[in-house]
């Protein structure tokens, strides 16, 4: 089930908050590997390395490198400060983390009674790559508001995996990542869904939310067999703490495969069949006959959700000044336009909604 290689460092990459990118030396070669300083220490350049090769083998898109489990001969400190929740339970890495809502943390009378997110709008995409483009469209139309990402749990675990969030972070397009569930490494630690939209309202003051899952998923090509169909949950959570869902629709006109051709089957199941509570659900006006497909795949949403039909211009140059590369399924912007520019249809909408 886990391939297990012994390396030895042999040069640093590149580093972002949380994580650091290694060449090391095993016995096949040089690969690729990533490890987390925070778990495991920061390796360095001769340092023996214990490996976790089975992404790397099994050639994932996504996930694609050797992970670091260990640094055996030079292990961290023991970790000092509060904290009792514990993310990956009972996985060899399990780690303790601060929650915002424990009572040692600083935050803990803010939500303690908190019950509701005071209409926010909550944008929920099913992928990861939907993040910046959400945030594209939303700067597009009302920059200077706060952002916050909650981070589902259905792709990678630790937030630290995300270039895209760090740098998100950095150019303070995020106002700060809340990870949830098993997830780990946010800025705010949550315990569920529905906690970490309150703690993206009350600790970190966000105008909007956005959810998605980590990057990354799981999919068996099958109707339920979908890590993202816990979109469907997100819509729930938002709308019973008295949030605005947005449900921002997986398009694409590039993927080879029927199925996610137009209006993803994927979206359909989550927010036809799993969303139980009603959402926006954004189209956005393509033109063409693409965009008169998308308009009525989408319209079997309507006997549950609003649709919202949304322009477009101004979008794709929102878009290209991204201040992160947009790709999802190893497509670029050019590549699959309808992706991006519907994931910023949702974001240009929930903006209005701040009006």
């Amino acid at each position: 089930m886990i391939r297990w290689r012994k390396g030895e460092v042999v040069r640093v990459r590149r580093e972002w908050p949380g994580a650091v990118e290694l060449d090391v030396a095993v016995a096949e070669g040089e690969c690729r590997a990533l490890a987390y300083p925070p778990l495991v220490g920061r390796p360095e350049v001769g340092d023996t390395v214990l490996l976790n090769t089975t992404a790397l083998a099994m050639g994932l898109g996504t996930g694609g490198y050797a992970m670091v489990v260990a640094v055996p001969d030079r292990l961290p400190q023991d970790p000092s400060g509060p904290g009792h929740l514990v993310k990956a339970r009972y996985t060899p890495l399990q780690a303790t983390v601060l929650g915002a809502d424990e009572q040692e943390s600083p935050h803990h009378e803010a939500l303690r009674e908190a019950d509701s997110v005071d209409g926010m709008p909550v944008v929920v995409a099913d992928l990861h790559s939907a993040l910046p483009a959400i945030l594209c469209g939303l700067y597009a139309d009302s920059p200077g508001i706060r952002v916050a990402y909650v981070m589902q749990d259905g792709g990678a675990l630790p937030a630290w995996f995300s270039m895209s969030c760090a740098a998100l972070r950095e150019r303070d397009w995020l106002c700060g990542v809340v990870t949830t569930g098993q997830s780990f490494g946010g800025d705010v630690e949550a315990v569920t869904l529905h906690t970490g939209l309150l703690a993206a309202r009350h600790v970190l003051g966000a105008d909007v939310a956005v959810v998605t899952q980590g990057p990354g998923n799981l999919g068996t090509g099958t109707r339920w067999g979908f890590s993202g169909v816990a979109a469907g949950e997100a819509v729930n959570a938002a709308a019973v703490l008295a949030g605005r869902p947005v449900a921002a629709l997986r398009v694409s006109e590039g993927d080879r495969r029927e199925r996610h051709i137009g209006v993803s089957h994927h979206s359909l199941t989550a927010y036809g069949r799993v969303a139980l509570a009603p959402a926006r659900v954004v189209v956005p006006d393509l033109p063409g006959a693409f965009g008169a497909t998308v308009r009525e795949q989408a319209a079997a949403l309507a006997t549950r959700h609003e649709i919202v039909t949304v322009p477009v211009e101004g979008l794709h140059e929102a878009l290209k000044a991204s201040p992160v590369r947009l790709s999802t399924m190893g497509r670029g912007l050019e590549e699959d336009l309808a992706y991006f520019v519907t994931s910023a249809a949702a974001g240009r909408h929930a903006a209005s909604l701040l009006s």
